[in-house]
């Protein structure tokens, strides 16, 4: 299975760069950035395959940039993180096109699944 570029926008730093380390140790490409704001120029710059987006963040509400990523490029899957989440946001984030939403704390092996699946489902349209 190809897998190509992973981009984590979440504003916890540790938890952003320790997720992508393990992430590349198992072969995926993957970024963090740590805002909405530089999630969405690393978006424009990198065109990543998937993206991890945090919901809640200083500067820019998760939803929001989830929008805005699908307006700039539809066929970007985006994996929704939160520690702060409802059932609420997770119908809103499904409803702007993100493909999944995962609470926090997520367990990396369940994370690691959601993104295969998602590689598979991204190569196969």
């Amino acid at each position: 299975m190809e897998k190509g570029k992973l981009l984590v926008i979440d504003d916890e730093i540790e938890f952003a760069s320790t997720l992508c380390e393990r992430l590349r140790l198992r072969g995926i490409d993957a970024e963090d950035v740590h805002s909405g704001t530089e999630g969405l120029k690393k978006t424009v710059e990198i065109t990543p395959d998937i993206v991890i987006l945090d919901l809640k963040m200083p500067d820019m509400n998760g939803i929001d940039v989830l929008a805005q990523i699908k307006k700039h490029d539809p066929g970007i899957e985006v994996i929704m993180l939160t520690g702060h989440g409802s059932g609420a946001a997770g119908m809103q984030a499904m409803e702007k096109g993100a493909i999944s939403y995962i609470m926090k704390p997520v367990d990396f092996n369940e994370l690691l699944e959601e993104i295969n699946s998602t590689y598979e489902k991204h190569n196969n349209t």
